[in-house]
């Protein structure tokens, strides 16, 4: 047995780029550990959805519990900082904001954790926060230093692969799926989306936790309706988009060179 600790910005992230990897890891006898920065406080709600005198954050935390256990992950933790909206937000600026911590002190606190479980695989995101959320980038520079401190051998930025992206799109325009004109112009921010094919190194299919990976969506229904993105698209869509996690790790490559994170442990 070996330990997986996936660290995320916030609560539902956790779902939609790793779910996959951490329900794998442990279905196979892992053991898993999901971190999160902050509590998610500035995420939209509908009115009326929260009970009275029920912050946000609370609900969400209780929301991450219930994932991490659809997921497998048997230890929950938060760093302890404040959601800091999207870039270029006013809240970027707030002490107590992820985006504000300082570097080595955010990643002391998860080296702690890495020490503790002694863990043997780390998760975080590409440079790029994998879409340029201040705390997505964020976690990137933490988890990559906490894992310097700890020593932790294994380190993969999950991504997107923004090349599969762009062919996904422009076949569903051939199908008339979706409009020519409401095509993303990948030219002008594309790149700014995951990452080119040509940098990643692993590319593992999840295809058989997707029940799972939806499930744990679900479970963050304050951010995640039935009507949303990720739960209204039928089977065969949720599969094509959400069948296959990428992940960067330094020193592999190039190409892609791995299907399993956990290989060999």
């Amino acid at each position: 047995m070996a330990t997986l600790v996936s660290f995320h910005a916030h609560p539902d992230d956790e779902c939609i780029v790793a779910g996959g990897v951490m329900r794998k890891a442990f279905e196979e006898g892992h053991r898993v550990v999901l971190v999160v920065a902050t509590r998610g406080e500035v995420g939209e709600v509908p009115d009326g959805f929260l009970d009275d005198g029920e912050e946000l954050w609370q609900r969400r935390v209780q929301e991450t519990h219930a994932s991490a256990e659809v997921l497998g992950a048997k230890r929950v933790e938060f760093l302890g900082y404040t959601d800091s909206g999207m870039m270029g937000e006013p809240r970027n600026d707030v002490p107590g904001t992820f985006w504000q911590a300082d570097v080595e002190e955010a990643a002391q606190r998860l080296a702690t954790i890495l020490r503790e479980e002694q863990a043997d695989v780390l998760t975080v995101y590409d440079d790029n926060g994998g879409y340029g959320h201040p705390d997505h980038i964020q976690v990137h520079r933490v988890g990559m230093r906490a894992a310097e401190l700890a020593g932790t051998p294994r380190v993969y930025e999950a991504t997107s692969n923004s090349d599969e992206m762009r062919r996904g799109m422009e076949e569903a325009v051939r199908t008339g799926q979706i409009k020519a004109e409401d095509l993303p112009d990948f030219d002008e921010g594309g790149a700014e989306f995951g990452k080119p094919e040509a940098v990643l190194t692993a590319r593992v299919d999840v295809a058989a936790y997707l029940p799972q990976k939806r499930a744990a969506m679900r479970a963050h229904a304050s951010q995640i309706s039935e009507d949303s993105f990720f739960l209204a698209m039928p089977d065969e869509g949720f599969a094509q988009a959400f069948g296959v996690e990428w992940f960067i790790r330094a020193g592999q490559g190039p190409g892609i060179t791995e299907t399993d994170i956990m290989a060999g442990l």
